[in-house]
Parts: C-alpha cells; sequence; structure tokens
C-alpha cells in the first residue's frame, strides 16, 4: 500500500474570488503524480460572512454555495456544484477527500430572542457571576433564503447552550443559558471549555443531536467524502463525536477515515481523548508541531534527540497526523506559531519520510502564501514525492546526538529503488554513520536535496558516513531513485 500523504488544500488569506474549487479540481492529476492521496478541504458551508468566509463562521450547513444568503450564492471557494466537481476529480485521481466538519458552534443568526442565562467566569466557566438575568441573543436561524430546501429545521435557543454576546446591552460575557450545563467532558482549561465562540450547539439536547446526525447523513449521501476533519473536537462533549461517527460509517457502509483538531500541547490530553472516542478517529499531532517550533527558534540549543518526547507519534503512531503548519499556526491568526522558513525542510523530511504517522502538508507551505510573502518551502515537492515513491521498509533511528539525528529506511521488493537515509541537525552541520540494510552493501547513495555532490559508498554491511550541512537536512537515496527523482518533480 503507498504511503498516505494528506495535503490541507487551503490557507487563511486565500483571495475571495470563487476559485478554489475549480482550482482543485484542475490540479488534481498533479497532486496525485506529485504524490498526494487523500486532501483535506476547508469548510464547505455558507459562513456568516458570506463569500469572505474562510469557513469556521457557521451559518447554515445545507447551503454548499447554492442559495443567496449572507450576500452572496458562492462561498469563498465557489458554488455547490463546483465543490462537488471538485470531490469527484480528486477521487477520479484516486485520492481520498475528507470534509471538514464545525459542528460546535453557528453564527450570523437571522433573529434575536429573549434567553435567561447565568453570566459564567471568562477564566473559569465553572463559577457562577452574579444571578440570573435575561439577555437578547442570536439565535434564531431560519435560513429564508434557502426555504426550506433539503431540511425545513430552523435553530433557536433551546438549541444552544449558551452565547458571548448580549444584544440589549451591547456587551460581551460568557452566557450559559438556564437550565442547561456546559458540557462536563470537555477540555479542562478555562475550568470548563465548552464554550468557544458564537450560538454554541447543545449536545446535550436530543433535537440538536438528531439535526446533525441527519446533517450528517445527507452530506455523505450529497457529497460522498472519504472522510473528515474535525474543527474544535476538545469543546464538544468526548462522546459526541464517538456516537456520530459510528452512525456515519453505519450509514455509508465505509471506513471514513477521520482525524479531529484537540488543539494541546499536552499528549495526556490527547490520549484521554482518544480513549474516550475508543480510537474512533485520529488527532492532529500538536505536540510535534511545537516540538519543531521550539527546535526552529532555539539558536541551535534544542535537544534533537527529544524531538518526539511526549508526541503522540512516538506514545500513538497509529492515531496520529503530523503537520508542521496550518491555517490556525499561519502568520496574524489567533494560535499563530508558524515554523521558521529553514527549519521547514527539516521538519517535512522528518514527517514525510518516516513510517508512522500520517503526515499533513499545509497549502501555504505547498504553494507559498502571497498575502505575507512567502513562498514555497523549498523541496518540499520533492519531499512528498520521495516518500510516494522510496520511503519504505524496516525503519532504524539515530535519535543519539544533541544535534545531528537521523534514521534510515531499508526499503522493501514491491518499491524499486527503495531505501534511504534522512540526516538533519538544527544547529553546526556533521555526520553519522547509519545502516540502511545488507542488501545495499557496496551501492553509492546521493543527495536528494543537492547539498552534497560527492555520494556515499555502502560497505558490506549496507552502512555509511552519512553528512549534512549545518541547519540543514539530507536525504541520501538510491542511484536509480536519485535519477529518477532529479527529472519528475516539477
Amino acid at each position: 500500500m503507498d504511503n498516505k500523504t494528506m495535503m490541507q488544500y487551503f490557507e487563511w488569506y486565500l483571495p475571495e474570488n470563487g476559485l478554489l474549487w475549480e482550482r482543485c479540481a484542475a490540479q488534481a492529476k498533479r497532486l496525485k503524480e506529485n504524490g498526494v492521496n487523500m486532501v483535506w478541504l476547508p469548510p464547505a458551508y455558507k459562513g456568516a460572512a458570506g463569500k469572505k468566509s474562510v469557513g469556521y463562521d457557521v451559518y447554515d450547513t445545507y447551503d454548499l454555495g447554492e442559495f443567496d444568503q449572507k450576500g452572496s450564492v458562492a462561498t469563498k471557494y465557489g458554488t455547490a456544484q463546483e465543490y462537488k466537481n471538485a470531490v469527484k476529480a480528486l477521487q477520479n485521481q484516486g485520492i481520498e477527500v475528507l470534509a471538514d466538519v464545525v459542528l460546535n458552534h453557528m453564527l450570523g443568526a437571522d433573529n434575536t430572542e429573549e434567553v435567561a442565562v447565568k453570566e459564567s467566569a471568562r477564566e473559569d466557566r465553572n463559577r457562577e457571576i452574579g444571578g440570573e438575568e435575561r439577555i437578547t441573543a442570536w439565535t434564531k436561524f431560519d435560513f429564508p433564503g434557502r426555504g426550506g430546501v433539503y431540511s425545513d429545521f430552523t435553530w433557536n435557543a433551546s438549541h444552544f447552550s449558551g452565547t458571548d454576546w448580549d444584544e440589549g446591552r451591547k456587551r460581551n460575557g460568557i452566557f450559559c443559558f438556564a437550565g442547561k450545563n456546559w458540557n462536563r467532558e470537555t477540555d479542562s482549561e478555562n475550568g470548563n471549555y465548552d464554550y468557544l465562540m458564537g450560538a454554541d450547539l447543545d449536545t446535550d439536547n436530543a433535537e440538536t443531536v438528531r439535526a446533525v446526525t441527519e446533517w450528517g447523513k445527507w452530506y455523505l449521501d450529497t457529497v460522498s467524502p472519504d472522510g473528515f476533519r474535525l474543527d474544535a473536537v476538545k469543546h464538544i462533549s468526548f462522546d459526541f463525536y464517538r456516537e456520530w461517527l459510528k452512525t456515519m460509517r453505519a450509514h455509508s457502509g465505509r471506513a471514513l477515515f477521520t482525524v479531529g483538531e484537540y488543539w494541546s500541547n499536552e499528549l495526556p490530553k490527547l490520549l484521554h481523548y482518544l480513549n474516550c472516542t475508543e480510537n474512533g478517529l485520529s488527532l492532529f499531532d500538536v505536540p510535534l508541531h511545537f516540538a519543531f517550533f521550539n527546535a526552529a527558534c532555539g539558536n541551535g540549543n534544542y535537544d534533537m534527540r527529544k524531538l518526539l518526547d511526549g508526541t503522540l507519534l512516538k506514545e500513538r503512531p497509529e492515531n496520529a497526523v503530523t503537520f508542521v503548519d496550518n491555517h490556525d499556526t499561519q502568520p496574524g491568526q489567533a494560535l499563530s506559531s508558524f515554523v521558521p522558513a529553514w527549519f521547514k525542510p527539516i521538519a517535512y523530511a522528518f514527517l514525510l519520510l518516516r513510517k508512522e504517522g500520517i503526515p499533513c502538508v499545509f497549502y501555504g507551505d505547498y504553494y507559498g502564501i502571497p498575502h505575507d510573502r512567502i513562498g514555497p518551502v523549498k523541496n518540499l515537492r520533492k519531499l512528498i514525492k520521495i516518500r510516494s515513491m522510496y520511503a519504505y521498509g524496516e525503519q532504524r533511528d539515530y535519535m543519539d546526538d544533541p544535534s545531528v539525528v537521523g534514521f534510515t529506511r531499508s526499503g522493501d521488493s514491491e518499491h524499486g529503488g527503495s531505501g534511504l537515509a534522512v540526516l538533519l541537525t538544527d544547529s553546526a552541520g556533521g555526520s553519522k554513520r547509519m545502516q540502511v540494510g545488507e542488501q545495499f552493501a557496496g551501492r553509492l547513495f546521493y543527495d536528494a536535496m543537492g547539498h552534497f555532490a560527492e555520494p556515499v559508498l555502502l560497505d558490506q554491511t549496507g552502512t555509511g558516513e552519512f553528512k549534512t550541512d549545518g541547519g540543514s537536512v539530507s536525504v541520501w537515496v538510491t542511484e536509480e531513485a536519485y535519477r529518477h527523482i532529479r527529472t519528475a518533480v516539477e
């Protein structure tokens, strides 16, 4: 089976021209040729900001760019038909499509309601401030522009557990609706991190659960994605997606690979969530992202031997989706922790060429981020290609130096020319003796990254003295692979 390589096919500052779906469809063949076989597409439904919406300010999940709502028919990315065309174009190339699902909150309500609430302390949502009061809340979602097409369900305050805005007095707060409680099993940050933004869906309400379950079935029938990326899972009762995914899988009769966004650097929290959901999904390896960020910002003093410590990739690799950056960590965003450019090739080589985990490549790293004058990551396409064709076989780790670390892959008989050696450093350059495999005795290995012209000759045990430049990574491959990579990567 070919290695899975996911791409997040968007970044925050894409132009508001409605062309992403068309571009995605046009790029499908090239993405497959370059080694991408799974694509995570952004939220496809209408947001409160209409054509300006990135997709996380959810307004109407049934409007995929088909109805005149929030100032436009199309979304930022295009029309409903263009979205379906893009999904089909990717799938026709053998690329799995993950749909971005945001069921935590809604924004852009059509009308307000008077609601009894109790205010929660911002830093400790388990503590009430004052007594019961009434506020004017944006909780009526009637979707007049859609007029009941696909579903006649409308939303009101009974379907939500709280909000953060009182329209009557024009003031912010964390307001829990009277007679309701924040979900008990959520992240413990701020005491209880059920509430994130907008009108918070009440997953203790049977009508709410039924509504999003029926929507999920409709979405599967209408779009037919191969799986999901789940937004903000730490803010939703941990049992909700466990049961929702079971229902979606039963409805579709498919495995529906799913990855959740649990934004925490604390591995025990991620493991607890996986246990609560019966390992029914994977999670993004946030601790590994921060390991890369800290190593890149460590002025050469980061202990590279500890790169994997406290990561999902090490502790629960079968549930790890690894990434370097995403739309939340890019410059200007709330979770901005953008890995500096010099370290990006090092991080991607580490993710893409290892045996464990499913790596996710960021659109902004692949194509660049014009908004911030950031270009594509050097050699990224080459690394994806190497993963798809040559990163196979047994893995040997050489994480034995504070600066210069590496690993090898022994290759296998199913992938001609496979097998490689990776050496990287956050500081001064160096070398390391590493064994690729006895079957490579007497063979020459070449640096696919182009930093060294001279090949490395492997001894009778298939071991060689591999090199890397300072603050760099070298990927040493067979002569067959080297010649192919030089001509195959666009």
